[in-house]
């Protein structure tokens, strides 16, 4: 299959230092600081990153499943909500919260929320962040 890459630059110390994260393929490309990440500052963080990740791979994923059993979405909107805390360690996501609205004419509800179900459990993100719980916040299907 495919393989990606992501790089981040680090200047100076935890509080008074700055970098920049960017994607192989040039599209995203982002400051970020102490206060982007742990407070309210300006710029982007990995937080947000692993949420755009989260949001596009279900997002796809739920895509793929529907169009799998012939259904044809017309859209699939989600949101992640990445929450970071502390544990003993230190900075830790403790919860990744999904939003999504699809529009699949045809579908009944309850097939919709196991598609759902299955795609927060197989999505290759999904899968890569198990330790982490995700959640679906809610699941909202149109048409």
């Amino acid at each position: 299959m495919t393989t990606r890459k992501a790089t981040a630059v680090w200047n100076g110390t935890l509080k008074e230092g700055n970098g920049v994260m960017k994607v192989q393929s040039g599209f995203i490309e982002g400051p970020f600081t102490f206060a982007s990440r742990f407070e309210e500052g300006k710029g982007t963080n990995p937080e947000e990153l692993i949420g755009a990740a989260q949001a596009g791979c279900f997002s796809m994923f739920l895509s793929a499943l529907l169009s799998n059993n012939g259904y044809t979405p017309t859209s699939v909107e989600t949101t992640a909500a990445v929450h970071l805390g502390r544990d003993e360690t230190g900075p830790v996501i403790t919860l990744i919260e999904l939003d999504t609205t699809a529009a699949v004419p045809g579908l009944e509800e309850a097939a919709y929320q196991e598609f759902v179900a299955k795609a927060k459990a197989n999505c290759p993100i999904s899968r890569a962040l198990a330790a982490t719980e995700t959640v679906i916040k809610s699941a909202v299907l149109n048409g």
